[in-house]
């Protein structure tokens, strides 16, 4: 169970007195750690803690994470962590660390996460296609794929092509879409090497068919696949959600998945889940190995050094928070959180759809909610939908002025519209009623003023 606020306190307390202790005996203390690689998965303790303390812990000292010599138990406690957690999630065995095939790496954003994945299947694909030239490479999204992919390109200085999606296939990128694309840039000369997919896009929800996806995929088995779950991929943790959410083709398909415990899933940013089928797929492109990061547990492989799983070499220690709140919470925490979210948005989803000046504009996806202002059912001429989106731009204004809430708003196909996400564990449903209120009061506010002769 979660932490309650006098707990949070008298934790902090035992955080701070277990810091000075460590100071006060700092000299007495190795230099190196004496362990052996494995040690930490047969002395985890049960303790109960959660992300705040856990960050208090990790920044004490310096721990720079970069190979498994310097910080064993951050490295050690990172894959463990990320075992447990991709079994609540219910990936398959390949994305273990104790598969000794896959893992998961805890990067710190999901943009870090694509931007990894990239850089891997660049360097996997130019091995299969040496002739290739770098012009000719395209990294494959939608129109609503998180502006994660297209910065990608821009960073490492490729082609993004943002595929077509429909408001009648509620903007979910289709296997027929992706087979065609394949086929005219393929035609062009142009060289298609990953696609990032995405299970519930930041703007509408939506979920790629990563089942006609996979189908697609293959028959090209030089394309990475790359699930970006950012959002909503600890839903997962809920079995209800992992058919709609197309946990089997995930399993099935993917080189790599992605979510964010730090957006819904209960952890202090930063903390960006990505796992892997074949971690060899990360190292053989970002394995740079002087002398002097050489080690005879390197060397040997027989331990994870976590520097050839990201951009960078040094990382924090963000495990330890991870591991706190799982401790914490536990599945069933998990779950509760999830469905109470989901819960709370479908409320809000009934209230809002009986208001006749709103408009939900795509199906509830978990605890999304995408909508806009509408003139009054009684209203004798149809706006256009640049009216329309000017009026909810107005709409949007005004809402911004309000110090009780905090609301971000997004387009779709040209539609301008406003996003409502649950999410904080705090939420409850007396909060949806305000937020119902503050809506209703400031689209009539807009709705005067965009009446209002010119």
């Amino acid at each position: 169970m979660p932490l309650s606020i006098e707990e949070f306190r008298k934790a902090g307390y035992q955080a701070i007195d277990r810091i000075c202790e460590y100071y006060e005996t700092l000299e007495s203390r190795p230099v190196v750690a004496q362990v052996e690689p494995g040690y930490l998965r047969k002395l985890l303790p049960a303790s109960t803690l959660e992300g705040t303390i856990a960050e208090l812990y990790a920044t004490t000292l310096s721990n720079p994470g970069f190979n498994w010599i310097c910080s064993p138990a951050a490295t050690e406690l990172e894959a463990i962590t990320m075992d447990w957690a991709a079994r609540m999630l219910g990936l398959g065995e390949k994305f273990l660390a104790i598969s000794e095939k896959g893992g998961g790496v805890i990067q710190p954003t999901a943009s870090d996460s694509a931007l990894v994945a990239v850089v891997a299947a660049r360097s996997h694909y130019l091995k299969l296609h040496p002739d290739v030239s770098q012009e000719k490479l395209l990294i494959y999204g939608t129109g609503m794929t998180h502006s994660l992919g297209s910065k990608a390109a821009l960073i490492l200085g490729l082609k993004f092509r943002s595929l077509e999606v429909t408001r009648a296939d509620n903007y979910a990128l289709r296997g027929e879409i992706l087979k065609k694309a394949l086929e005219e840039d393929r035609q062009a000369g142009f060289a298609p090497f990953i696609l990032i997919a995405t299970v519930g896009t930041t703007s509408s929800g939506a979920i790629d068919n990563l089942d006609e996806i996979a189908a697609v995929v293959e028959d090209h088995p030089d394309i990475w696949l790359h699930v970006d779950a950012a959002w909503a991929g600890v839903a997962l943790v809920c079995p209800e959600y992992r058919d709609i959410s197309y946990l089997e083709a995930i399993n099935k398909s993917a080189h790599s998945f992605c979510t964010n415990f730090h957006k819904w899933g209960l952890v202090n940013f930063e903390a960006s889940g990505m796992w892997v089928q074949d971690r060899t797929l990360l190292t053989d492109a970002l394995d740079v190995t002087p002398e002097f990061l050489r080690t005879k547990h390197g060397d040997a492989g027989t331990v994870i050094d976590y520097r050839n799983w990201q951009l960078a070499l040094g990382k924090r220690f963000r495990a330890l928070k991870l591991w706190f709140v799982l401790r914490s919470y536990g599945v069933e925490g998990f779950q509760a959180h999830i469905r109470r979210g989901i819960a709370l948005a479908n409320t809000f989803a009934s209230m809002i759809s009986k208001i006749p000046t709103f408009e939900i504009v795509a199906p509830p996806s978990f605890a999304l909610v995408v909508f806009r202002l509408i003139p009054s059912p009684s209203s004798t001429t149809a706006p256009s939908l640049e009216e329309l989106n000017a009026l909810n731009r107005l709409f949007h204004s005004s809402l911004s002025s309000r110090p009780e809430i905090f609301i971000i708003q997004t387009e779709l196909l040209g539609m301008f519209c406003i996003r409502f996400a649950v999410g904080a564990e705090r939420t409850q449903e007396v909060h949806i009623e305000k937020a119902v209120k503050v809506f209703e009061e400031e689209g009539a506010k807009a709705l005067a003023d965009w009446n209002k002769p010119n």
